[in-house]
């Protein structure tokens, strides 16, 4: 049998790439060697940059109806509060909030959308080989249940499979990183009391950290640090409620738990997100510490960065080598989130008087001079990542602007359906729409247009043609902040950042800007 795109994995990063395809038009299989989902899920937190990249599958709607949201994290030592990163206060955020939601209902929502695109989970099929992969197509041996074995050929192969992968194992890629000397106990209880229910909150104590996630439902993940436990441990709520007692603000009581685990903290990474014709999204390319809840949403933004290079390649307007854009791009952004919680997993463990003092002095200056809300916060929602895109043009130099960033704006489908002047509204806020199956050609025209504007957008039009979508947006606040006042003509990449500006007077070097895109995005 032949295949185009096998994705091997059904977990929300693996169902998320394969929403990413089928909503752009392109078939995907995918398979997962796991019957049903997992019950008792680590991952409870999406971020706003994810809520955003997700808004074209018609998945982030539905995430945020399900959830609960919350508006900031909020930092306690010995049971009083230190400071507060809050993300509902960023600028420029569509979704100005987190989404708090069992990992369950997260693959539940994505599953749904899934089949609702024509797609569908083939569980009971894992892979047992490999051949192959650097050539043409890649062979697979596909092995169900019943002991029955298929043979497959596929252009692309993504392994997104976990920290256990198939894929990467058979692939002989490294693995290689740390193991913390700290497990976590954690449940998904009910929990009442004064602990806020509008903020995640990290509390320390010389014993040890504990979080607590605030979900539907009056339901909370609590994790807790612990001295390693053997495999299968369930702390009883006796343990939770004694040490919530003890690090906890306020007075709290825990209920009803759903279920009770322990796990070991890992940090590792491979070397290459790119094999030949095969790639690893995901905790099959990166795992983390859980601190800040960062992994899933790191694994999910690899499916959105290889969902349109995969949809282009197919379609035949970027080159293969584009895939090796995918690893220049997320594995040091990656590698970025697990520096940063390797870093806070570290201050959460603190035990000497000592440490447990910097820290706490780190932080209260933190808050108190604004750097929580500078740094922090934009790290959290994960708007601060930046990809290493050089300026092929010369364009004018703008801090506010500078390429490779994020521009505020919402991804809603393909270009056929971009209109003149599109917006999408959140919340009573107009936001610039992007199209998703090619770049974008914004046409911004500052505080007040310049004389021949008009004409400007016109011969843009011209030598643009379908080769990108060009919009010239009526939503003016986002834009004002991210790109100036003066007028500009912005190329943006379809994961809605900036690959290039050009002013208006350079308006005939737009085709030139294309190509490099094209060039560049497959170097």
């Amino acid at each position: 049998m032949t295949e185009n795109i096998v994705i091997v994995g059904a977990g929300p990063v693996g169902m998320l790439l394969a929403c990413e395809l089928l909503e752009r038009g392109t078939p995907v299989r995918i398979v997962d060697d796991v019957r049903l989902h997992t019950a008792h899920s680590r991952a409870t937190v999406i971020w706003p940059r994810l809520l955003e990249l997700m808004h074209h599958t018609g998945i982030t709607e539905r995430l945020v109806e399900a959830g609960h949201r919350a508006d900031g994290v909020s930092f306690y030592s010995r049971r009083r509060r230190l400071g507060t990163a809050w993300v509902n206060r960023l600028p420029d955020l569509p979704y100005p909030f987190a989404v708090t939601i069992a990992q369950s209902e997260t693959e539940r929502i994505i599953e749904a959308r899934l089949t609702e695109l024509g797609g569908k989970v083939e569980r009971g099929v894992r892979l047992t080989g490999i051949r192959n992969p650097g050539g043409e197509r890649v062979g697979l041996t596909l092995e169900s249940h019943d002991g029955t074995c298929e043979e497959v050929e596929t252009s692309w192969l993504v392994g997104a499979d976990g920290a256990h992968s198939t894929v990467r194992k058979l692939l002989g890629a490294s693995f290689d990183g740390m193991q913390f000397d700290v497990s976590f106990a954690v449940t998904d209880a009910v929990l009442s009391g004064d602990a806020p229910a509008n903020v995640l909150s990290y509390c320390y104590a010389p014993e040890g950290s504990l979080a607590l996630v605030p979900m539907a439902g009056q339901v909370s993940r609590i994790a807790i640090s612990i001295p390693h436990a053997p495999e299968g441990t369930e702390p009883p709520r006796e343990f939770y409620q004694r040490v919530i007692d003890e690090r906890a603000p306020g007075r709290n009581m825990v209920g009803d738990m759903r279920f009770s685990a322990v796990f070991r903290v890992h940090a590792r990474a491979t070397t290459r997100f790119r094999y030949g014709r095969c790639l690893l999204i995901g905790d099959a390319a990166h795992i983390m510490s859980p601190a800040s809840a960062q992994g899933m949403n790191t694994g999910m933004q690899d499916a959105a960065a290889l969902g349109w290079r995969l949809h282009a390649i197919t379609a035949g307007w970027l080159p293969e080598s584009a895939l090796t854009d995918y690893d220049l791009d997320r594995r040091p952004a990656a590698e970025a989130v697990v520096r940063a919680t390797t870093i806070q997993t570290k201050l959460g463990i603190a035990s000497t008087r000592s440490a447990i003092l910097l820290r706490d002095t780190a932080v209260r200056a933190a808050d108190r001079t604004g750097l929580f809300q500078r740094a922090l916060a934009p790290m959290l929602a994960q708007t601060n990542v930046r990809y290493p895109t050089a300026d092929p043009q010369g364009g004018p130099a703008d801090r506010k602007a500078r390429h490779g960033r994020r521009i505020p704006a919402l991804p809603t489908g393909p270009a056929a359906r971009i209109t003149e002047h599109p917006s999408v509204t959140v919340d009573g806020t107009a936001w610039p729409a992007l199209a998703t199956d090619r770049p974008t050609v914004l046409l911004w025209p500052g505080r007040r247009a310049p004389l021949g504007w008009d004409r400007v957008c016109a011969q843009i039009r011209t030598l643009v043609g379908d080769r990108a979508a060009v919009i010239t947006p009526t939503a003016r606040g986002p834009l004002s902040t991210a790109l100036g006042r003066s007028p500009t003509i912005a190329l943006i990449r379809p994961d809605g950042h900036l690959f290039t500006r050009l002013a208006p007077e350079d308006a005939i070097r737009i085709t030139t800007a294309l190509d490099d895109f094209t060039l560049r995005t497959g170097r």
